[in-house]
Parts: C-alpha cells; sequence; structure tokens
C-alpha cells in the first residue's frame, strides 16, 4: 500500500460543512509517478481506479485524490477491496499542456487500442507522446482488474476551461444509471455517446463499471473540493466503505447538492457542435457550464458567421482554451419520471421490438447496433434513445444506433 501527502488546502475533513477552501486557485502538482496511490483492504471487495488528468491542465482530481489517500491512512474504518489511483497523461500534467500530440481521451476505440498493442519491438518507435502514456496506463488498469477480488469500477476526473456547475456523466447503461445516482449533481446523459474513443466508454465495453466527472473550472480550487466529495461518494456507492461510516459522506453529499442548486437533476445531450482548427471557432464570452440559453441567442462565430441557439436549452463545455474538437455540446432538461421509464422499459428488454419497425434491422455482426435504413430515418430519435440507443453514427452509408451492452451490478 503506498500513500501520498496531501496538499496543503484544507479538505472536506477539516471544514465544518462548505468544503469551501481559502485558496483562490488550485495549487502547482509535483508528480513523480503515474500511480498516485494505493489503498488495499484486508477484506475483499470491489475495485475502484481513479484516472485523474486525462489532459494535463486538468491537474484538481489528482489533489482531490491525494486528500482522500491521506484521509484514508488515518481513518480507523475499514476498507474493503481496492482503491488505486492513476495519473493520466503523465507527461502533459508535467508541462501543464492538454496534450503533446493529440488527445488522449479520444484514443480509447477498440481498433485504436488493437493498433497499438500490434505495434512491438522496433515498431514501437512509431509511438508518439499519447501512445507512451496509452501503453503505461492501459497497463496499469490491467493489473489493477488482475488483482480484483470483486467489482470493478473506474472513474474519470475532469475539469473544464469554462467557470459553472460540476456534472457527471456516464455510458447509458441500467449498472451505470444506477451508479450515478449517488451523486447530488447534475447527470448528463447522452454525453458520452456524441464522443468516439473516451476512456469511460472503452472500460464500460470491458465490464466496468464507469462514469466521469467534469469537477468545475481548471484552475479553481472549488474543483478540488467537488471531485474529493465525489470521490469519496463514489467509494461508498462502490462498496469499498460502509455506508455512512466516514463523517466526509454527508458532508459530501451536502457540498455538491449545494452546488447542483437549482439546476435539474437530469439533462441530456441533444447535439455535438464538432469544430477544427479551419471553422477557426469563437465561443461567445461570458457562458458558463451547464448555462440555459434562449431560442435564437448568439452562441459562438466561426468562418461561416454566427451560430445561434436552436431553440430554448442549455450550453454544456463551452470551448474557452486553445486546444479541443468539442466547441460545445447542446442540451435540455429530461425529467427524473422519464428516466425511470426508461430503465423499467429497459429492463423488460422491449427494446427487442425495436427490429419489428419498417426500416430497422439488427446488426448481425454487433447485437448492441440496430442499422435504420432510409424509411427508419423519419422516426423521433426519441424512439431509440428511450432504450439507451444513443450513439448514432453513419457505418458504410448505413446509419446506426447503438448502446452499450447491459451487465448487471
Amino acid at each position: 500500500m503506498s500513500t501520498i501527502e496531501p496538499t496543503k488546502a484544507v479538505t472536506l475533513s477539516q471544514t465544518g460543512h462548505t468544503g469551501q477552501t481559502a485558496q483562490a486557485a488550485v495549487p502547482d502538482l509535483v508528480l513523480d509517478q503515474r500511480e498516485i496511490g494505493r489503498f488495499v483492504g484486508n477484506a475483499a471487495g470491489p475495485t475502484l481506479v481513479v484516472v485523474a488528468g486525462m489532459h494535463g491542465n486538468e491537474p484538481a482530481g489528482i489533489h482531490a485524490a491525494r486528500r482522500v489517500l491521506s484521509r484514508l491512512a488515518k481513518a480507523e474504518v475499514p476498507l474493503r477491496g481496492e482503491l488505486v489511483v492513476l495519473a493520466g497523461n503523465v507527461g502533459a500534467l508535467r508541462a501543464g499542456k492538454r496534450y503533446a500530440t493529440k488527445d488522449l481521451n479520444r484514443q480509447w476505440s477498440e481498433a485504436r487500442v488493437a493498433a497499438l498493442l500490434a505495434r512491438t519491438g522496433d515498431a514501437r518507435a512509431q509511438d508518439d507522446a499519447e501512445d507512451h502514456e496509452q501503453r503505461e496506463l492501459l497497463e496499469a488498469i490491467e493489473a489493477a482488474r488482475a488483482r480484483a477480488r470483486g467489482r470493478v469500477h473506474l472513474a474519470d476526473f475532469h475539469t473544464t476551461s469554462a467557470a459553472g456547475i460540476p456534472f457527471v456523466l456516464f455510458g447509458d447503461t441500467i449498472a451505470q444509471r444506477q451508479f450515478v445516482r449517488a451523486f447530488p449533481l447534475p447527470i448528463i446523459v447522452g454525453l458520452e455517446e456524441q464522443l468516439d474513443g473516451a476512456l469511460s466508454e472503452y472500460w464500460t465495453r470491458h465490464g466496468c463499471v464507469t462514469f466521469a466527472c467534469e469537477g468545475g473550472q481548471h484552475k479553481d480550487a472549488g474543483s478540488v473540493d467537488n471531485l474529493e466529495a465525489v470521490l469519496y461518494l463514489a467509494l461508498e456507492e462502490a462498496g469499498l466503505v460502509e455506508r455512512g461510516s466516514l463523517p466526509e459522506l454527508k458532508k459530501s453529499f451536502d457540498l455538491l447538492r449545494e452546488r447542483r442548486g437549482d439546476l435539474p437533476a437530469y439533462l441530456e445531450v441533444v447535439s455535438r457542435h464538432a469544430i477544427s482548427d479551419e471553422d477557426a471557432f469563437r465561443m461567445e464570452p461570458g457562458f458558463k457550464n451547464l448555462n440555459t440559453a434562449s431560442e435564437g441567442q448568439l452562441l459562438a462565430h466561426d468562418v461561416r458567421g454566427e451560430i445561434r441557439a436552436p431553440k430554448d436549452g442549455v450550453v454544456i463545455l463551452p470551448l474557452y482554451q486553445g486546444l479541443g474538437n468539442d466547441g460545445f455540446f447542446w442540451g435540455r432538461a429530461i425529467s427524473p419520471a422519464r428516466m425511470r421509464t426508461a430503465e423499467v422499459l429497459r429492463m423488460l428488454q422491449l427494446d427487442r421490438l425495436l427490429g419489428l419497425l419498417p426500416g430497422v434491422a439488427k446488426d448481425p455482426e454487433h447485437p448492441s447496433r440496430y442499422i435504420v435504413r432510409e424509411v427508419g430515418k423519419h422516426y423521433p430519435r426519441d424512439v431509440f434513445q428511450v432504450f439507451g440507443y444513443r450513439r448514432v453514427r453513419t457505418h458504410d452509408g448505413e446509419l446506426t444506433v447503438e448502446r452499450q451492452p447491459d451487465a448487471s451490478r
């Protein structure tokens, strides 16, 4: 078992109830190795792998995890299973840059991982900085899975370029829906499915229960507080500690509930505004993360002109940094009742009826994917999304809708 000394920021265990710190900014990061710390309980139980700093300009998650590791070292509460905390992109974290050559959190497709592992011996000389990081991170996560004495969970901690409210996102499976309900933050449905090659998506496919958390703005010390609170609640929900066994658990819940304010419990991503360098994209100043916007409101500019809100909705992850291919995501509130209804329908496996719709057929090579031919393209997206089919892509000229395979908890 290894632990790391905590940062000098005030922790939840040292505050009365709010988790606020006196610091104005996230402290500088000193990073010696990929494994930030590990805690192994005497009793068998679940594993929680925390990956922080997949982007090098997002060190808050590492500071947060160090606090929790230090607190657990002093706690008298027994821990079951294993907690292991890993730095994502070590080189980029040391440089304070989002990445060196490419976004490490877009490299986790099956094809890309297979191609990476296929390069052995002299062929590994082709590896760039992020290839090297991915190899090491893959090895570290696989080692944790091999040691596991129970269900494996993975948390991916991030921060944002814009100010605003922290939130949780997840791949839309039953097990992950049930897990993220532990966090009293806005829960974003359908964001992971807009992306290709995300770390959490890859490990969901490989049998882990995963989620990601955007903890707040990059340099805001409150982001460390938020991610610390999320980690405490994740330990409790995964079953590494008994419910209510640490005073930080209630403090964490109260802090995150306060952060959410009057925002809805659930938001759904409707679309992604993808960008490239040639677009000269520029977000209008002043948007916070999870910022409501009215129909017709000016959101951004690019080489083609103004970009305005298509209707009333919510701006998610507005881009205010130099690197990235996501200008913003557009979302809307959804009700807890709709979330519960969708869960029941999926548990009853009524999605099997989708294959009876004209123009919709199960993909024979991918059991979690439907092919939607021309006549089916006129169906509302909600027909598919209610069953978790949120990944809409074009393959070989055919429209497909796909979801992560459900696995029992």
